[in-house]
């Protein structure tokens, strides 16, 4: 004999499937223009950049990352599957002009939210995905253990970000001089240091990381402590759309969410049990919180179970790098990752 749970079960499913059904058959609902284009063109398009841990192609030329996996998650979340999104690398001097020229869906490139950025542009920002700063990487036997110490130094900085005008501010500030030097092409860092061309280069403490380990003798350099700038990194997409940005906002929310609930890629299955009518929208069991959005009730159950929570994003792409959680801890763990409620 079922049980009104089951019954209740059961009704919830073939809900959840005729929605599925008449989806697939008419695509999101009022969607606009971007999403109009990506339902056409059958992927999104994701410009990214080439720093190991964030994004990164593999021996077998397949995208992995940090960032790599928030796409694969905004496929899931518009498809169905983490597989309809093309990566493309783009450097910070083209990354933008290609998004406000359509080229791009999405930069998940670590792109710096900024005003201008916002208002002068007119590019609108998703949730920040990693709190970071910006750094100084320096040769050892220079002896120097904070930026102050520096006075004089030929210094890196790459053309086209916010790196540029941060570190001129700090020796300003100090009263320190130093001697910028512009490099174009971010390859061309690593080159630049070994070969003593500059004493220092200072980018996103996330990139420096990434630099040191490519270096012919990564012991030879430190990542001094100081950070120069506040860079909160977040998907960057042009404006006019505001469906593709609530999507990119709460795909990323979906994330911090399961992390804070405890739900992970392993036991999400066994939350699909839970009482919690709150755990019960989010993964969609009850089908009609997902429905009122426009989307399939288990797009974030099939986000979690295909990638992950946001936690297990970052210590399967950056632990191995070394990185510390610190600010992008949950805000319950004193860091600043917080998702507005799913209801």
């Amino acid at each position: 004999m079922m049980t009104h749970k089951t019954v209740r079960r059961a009704i919830q499913s073939v809900a959840a499937a005729t929605f599925l059904a008449t989806t697939m058959l008419s695509g999101f609902a009022h969607a606009g223009p971007t999403l109009d284009k990506i339902n056409q063109r059958g992927a999104i398009k994701v410009g990214v950049g080439t720093t190991p841990g964030f994004f990164a192609p593999d021996s077998n030329g397949k995208w992995q990352g940090f960032f790599i996996d928030f796409g694969r998650a905004l496929s899931i979340a518009v498809f169905g599957t983490p597989d309809k999104v093309e990566f493309t690398s783009s450097s910070p001097q083209q990354r933008l002009p290609a998004l406000q020229s359509g080229e791009f869906d999405i930069l998940l490139s670590g792109v710096t939210v900024t005003t201008t950025r916002a208002f002068k542009l007119g590019f609108h920002f998703g949730p920040t995905v990693f709190y970071d700063g910006q750094g100084i990487l320096v040769r050892k036997d220079l002896g120097v253990t904070k930026a102050a110490d520096l006075d004089g130094a030929t210094i890196g900085a790459q053309s086209g970000t916010t790196g540029e005008l941060n570190v001129a501010d700090f020796f300003r500030k100090t009263g320190k001089t130093f001697t910028p030097v512009t490099i174009e092409d971010t390859g061309q860092f690593i080159d630049a240091l070994e070969s003593g061309r500059v004493d220092a280069i200072t980018q996103d403490s996330s990139d420096l990381v990434g630099k040191r380990t490519q270096l012919k003798k990564p012991d030879d350099y430190i990542l001094l402590p100081e950070r120069l700038s506040k860079e909160p990194l977040a998907p960057a997409i042009a404006g006019g759309d505001d469906r593709w940005l609530e999507l990119v906002n709460w795909t990323v929310n979906a994330t911090i969410q399961a992390e804070e609930w405890g739900i992970t890629s392993a036991n999400v299955d066994q939350f699909l049990e839970s009482e919690d009518p709150a755990i019960q929208r989010f993964l969609g069991v009850d089908p009609s919180f997902g429905t009122e959005l426009g989307l399939d009730p288990k797009w974030a159950y099939t986000i979690i179970k295909t990638v992950g929570n946001y936690g297990e994003i970052f210590d399967r792409n950056l632990k191995p790098l070394g990185w510390e959680r610190g600010y992008n801890s949950l805000w319950t763990d004193g860091g600043l990752l917080y998702s507005p409620p799913f209801r």
